[in-house]
């Protein structure tokens, strides 16, 4: 009996096992294996919600090849794709010997991490690798992708009105307005003015005084746009086997 009960939950293990995908690889060596493990476990977790592989590939390149040529090998040689050999892909590089990254992404992974949403994932994880956190970065590149692969193409990612917090905070604003306005009616509406009790023909203005207070000036500081990309750039291109992607490069 006990068996018995057991077998469903063996099954279930064993199928998800074979469903898992290896999305990491660490040719570097700059993670630990329970560090793989559990960034492979949350890259096949986005890829399945997003029907993309987003993918860690990290290497000493003893070839010597540019950052963009290595991830572009990767992608011809190794075919990854989430529902077929080189289908929807992202994938982060990172090339120890220039010390460069490189994140590309191919079919719906171009469309949705294109090259200006590229600049910012690589951006934002930069410091993070230069310090040596890869686990960190890495996770990071996850959670930036998977976000970004949900908000529509050619909208700018990093709107306000997409982070949860701004979402919330304006909920519970619009929430308190219309409480206070429903709090404020329903001690009924005031009818009776000024003019229910004025004589509109015997009353007049009989003095009239101007008298100067003071005078208020106002400055307003006008930011200027500083971005300038960070360093980030590269650009995509089309792999030796044909496939287009997008890009972003950046040293570390």
């Amino acid at each position: 009996m006990v068996i018995g009960l057991a077998l469903p939950f063996f099954n279930v293990q064993t199928a998800s096992a074979a469903e898992s995908k290896n999305l990491i690889y660490d040719e570097a060596n700059l993670l630990s294996e329970q560090e793989e493990s559990e960034l492979n476990a949350l890259a096949n977790e986005y890829g399945a919600e997003r029907q993309t592989d987003f993918i860690i590939f990290t290497s000493n390149n003893e070839e010597h090849k540019s950052e963009e040529l290595l991830t572009e090998d990767f992608y011809d040689e190794r075919a990854p794709g989430y529902d077929k050999a080189h289908g929807n892909t992202v994938i982060l590089t990172l090339d120890m010997y220039n010390r460069k990254m490189y994140l590309a992404g191919f079919y719906k992974g171009e469309e949705y991490i294109d090259n200006g949403r590229a600049d910012k994932i690589t951006a934002k994880i930069a410091p993070d690798v230069t310090e040596g956190n890869y686990r960190l970065a890495f996770e990071k590149y996850l959670d930036l992708s998977y976000e970004y692969m949900g908000i529509k193409p050619g909208v700018n990612p990093d709107n306000i009105l997409f982070k949860t917090w701004f979402q919330l905070a304006a909920s519970v604003a619009i929430g308190g307005i219309v409480v206070g306005v429903m709090a404020y009616r329903s001690g009924g509406r005031v009818t009776v003015n000024r003019a229910t009790y004025e004589d509109s023909s015997s009353s007049s203005v009989i003095d009239r005084q101007d008298r100067y207070i003071r005078t208020t000036v106002t400055k307003q500081k006008i930011e200027r746009n500083n971005n300038n990309g960070g360093g980030g750039g590269g650009g995509g291109g089309t792999t030796r086997g044909g496939h287009s992607h997008s890009g972003s490069s950046r040293s570390f």
